[in-house]
């Protein structure tokens, strides 16, 4: 059970109180023409923020949402509707105008709904939404306050922070009934420097399905601290060289590229509709053999984590690749009911309001045997790639292209001058290919991503060691 009180309006005890009858009877509506399989997901988010800037909190937030989404399955064909009013007679009309997908009026027998035990992957008591508004903005200005007070080049910060407690109960024709609790926050600082009439900017942030201890261990000074030194460093950067280059990506953020490059194209639908450069070749090898990628949902308080995912099934570590070969998906119902597999616990979606589908939630490259160290030193000439920007991928091929905002030249096995203008330019599963060296210190991202899809986005942790990439094209001007 969630360690947070419920406090949504169809936990029980509330004034829309969902329980086991009324969705068996909302799921026999959704079923009466026919259709193979109906769940109900229920929503309940509170959501809120804050930005400090100038002294003064420049903007502040607050917000509600709740509703109900039915959907039907009939074959490949997928009825939904979703209704912001859980009155019976507004659940009922969602429920039929999802079952009109289906018109053979033949409806399966009713299966008792009974809950699941889930684990509890995000245990706090006071979530950071019921913390007073002025604790969480004594924290931005103590990150303003440090970063101005820090180097005189610091000419403007930002501070900001972000938070929902998102509740949700999903129901199912084969007998499910899931609720759960995630608390989210995301905390960030940015610092912009001037210098000879130049300006360049750094950025820190964090957080995750956390509290306010979050804060005891990175706290807004360490944070302002760490995006006035890449501000400072950007100053002095030089022009990225061109070309093809040994590439040294940095452990933490650098999961980035491994989750846009290389993860989407493992998520089953894509695999289903055969547009993925995976499609088909689960046993192949797809990667160098030191490569192992996992989409792990089980880290305790990661901002991908979660007990359960949004159809209702309790989610578990996946291998996706190990070494350096294929072995699976990331499936949800539909697309693991064409395979003839069991869903991964992947099936995420945005809200209420949209349809799920496979999705990551902590996507990490696993350590190898090398010293980080000793990574470095290898390289003659060479890139080290510490914080990435913006990128554009191409599932059906794997190309991509990635901004760095914090990158370094690597001169005889030292890592030397800042650079400015990077991008790392090539395609995901040869670059997996092309890894010759991998890291002991694998390390998860601080809580900082949000994956879009489809024009859902969902959160998401990434991860990975220090790798080295014998080939990458560098070069280019950075994208906006």
């Amino acid at each position: 059970m969630p360690s947070i009180t419920p406090r949504s309006p169809f936990a029980p005890g509330g004034p829309n109180a969902i329980d086991a009858a009324i969705c068996r009877r909302l799921l026999d509506v959704a079923l009466s023409r026919g259709g193979d399989y109906a769940d109900l997901f229920f929503e309940y988010r509170i959501g809120a923020g804050l930005v400090f800037e100038e002294g003064i909190t420049r903007s502040a937030s607050r917000g509600v949402s709740l509703g109900l989404g039915v959907r039907v399955l009939h074959g490949d064909a997928t009825g939904y509707a979703y209704v912001e009013d859980l009155s019976w007679e507004a659940m009922r009309r969602a429920a039929e105008t999802a079952a009109r997908i289906a018109s053979s009026g033949k409806s399966p027998g009713p299966v008792p709904i009974e809950p699941v035990a889930l684990p509890d992957r995000y245990p706090l008591d006071v979530p950071s939404i019921d913390v007073p508004g002025l604790d969480k903005r004594a924290l931005l200005e103590r990150a303003s306050r440090a970063a101005l007070a820090a180097d005189p080049r610091i000419v403007k910060v930002e501070s900001s922070f972000a938070e929902e407690l998102r509740e949700i109960l999903i129901a199912t024709s084969d007998g499910r009934l899931a609720f759960d609790i995630q608390p989210l926050l995301r905390f960030g600082v940015r610092a912009i420097a001037e210098q000879a009439g130049k300006r360049e900017s750094g950025h820190s942030g964090g957080g995750g399905r956390t509290s306010l201890g979050y804060f005891d261990e990175l706290n807004p000074e360490w944070h302002a601290a760490r995006a006035v030194a890449q501000a400072l460093t950007r100053l002095d950067a030089r022009p990225a060289p061109a070309g093809q280059m040994e590439v040294v990506l940095a452990p933490g953020d650098s999961g980035i590229l491994l989750h846009e490059a290389v993860g989407h194209g493992l998520e089953a639908d894509f695999n289903r509709k055969r547009t993925s450069n995976y499609s088909g070749r689960i046993g192949e090898q797809v990667a160098s053999e030191l490569c192992t990628v996992v989409d792990d949902p089980t880290i305790l308080m990661s901002r991908g984590s979660i007990n359960v995912d949004d159809e209702g099934n309790e989610p578990g570590r996946s291998v996706l690749i190990e070494g350096g070969v294929l072995r699976g998906y990331m499936q949800d119902r539909m697309s693991a009911q064409h395979f003839g597999v069991t869903p991964t616990g992947n099936g995420r979606r945005e809200s209420f309001a949209a349809v799920p589908m496979p999705r990551m939630t902590n996507t990490v490259l696993l350590a190898g045997p090398h010293d980080p160290e000793e990574i470095v030193r290898s390289v003659r000439r060479g890139i080290y790639a510490k914080s990435f920007g913006g990128g554009q991928v191409d599932i059906s091929n794997g190309d991509f292209v990635f901004s760095l905002t914090e990158s370094y030249l690597i001169e005889d096995g030292k890592i030397t001058a800042p650079l400015k203008g990077v991008n790392l330019i090539g395609n995901g599963p040869e670059t997996l290919r092309e890894v010759t060296m991998l890291g002991n210190d694998v390390a998860l991202s601080d809580g900082i991503w949000t994956c879009g899809k489809d024009g859902q986005s969902v959160p998401v942790g990434v991860g990975c060691p220090t790798i080295k990439i014998a080939r990458i094209t560098v070069g280019g001007t950075q994208i906006s």
